[in-house]
């Protein structure tokens, strides 16, 4: 199944793994992109859906072998998720893991891969690699495309300055 909309990430959910793949497009270069994923600074700024805060980050050593930690907050109820940086390379790469940390036991490979294109404009693929397809499911059900399109929107305002 895949959803796509002008100017919106296509979510594409594989049948045959418990994997989640999105492409988007965004006008910047590749460097400017994984920059905005890298620093704690700029990922705060973005991510996430409209309706959280994501401001208060505990760790992040975006490195190969570093690790990650933030909490994202919707009125007075806190989220907190976290992950290690398994592979990064400059302005190509990122292969980490995301753990939301109420549901420790399941945790997905996440692969960022930045790919420049004409015009200084970069395309992002985002694949998550779930441990089962219960988990996927509970992930798509639990409204990460509206994260996702919300947060690539902002990204794109981030970006524009």
């Amino acid at each position: 199944m895949t959803t796509t909309t002008n100017r919106e990430a296509a979510i594409t959910i594989d049948d045959k793994t418990p994997s989640i793949t999105i492409v988007r497009e965004f006008d910047a270069p590749a460097k400017a992109v994984f920059r905005a994923h890298t620093e704690p600074d700029l990922f705060v700024q973005w991510v996430g859906p409209d309706s959280l805060d994501t401001s208060r980050v505990d760790r992040w050593d975006c490195r190969t072998g570093g690790e990650w930690r933030y909490v994202s907050i919707r009125n007075d109820e806190e989220h907190w998720f976290r992950g290690c940086f398994h592979e990064v390379r400059p302005d190509a790469l990122i292969v980490q893991t995301f753990t939301y940390e109420p549901m420790a036991d399941s945790v997905s490979l996440g692969r960022l891969v930045f790919q420049d294109l004409l015009h200084s404009r970069c395309r992002l693929t985002a694949t998550s690699l779930v441990d089962s397809f219960e988990a996927r499911d509970a992930f798509v059900a639990s409204g990460m495309d509206v994260g996702v399109q919300e947060g690539y929107r902002k990204l794109d305002g981030l970006l524009a300055r």
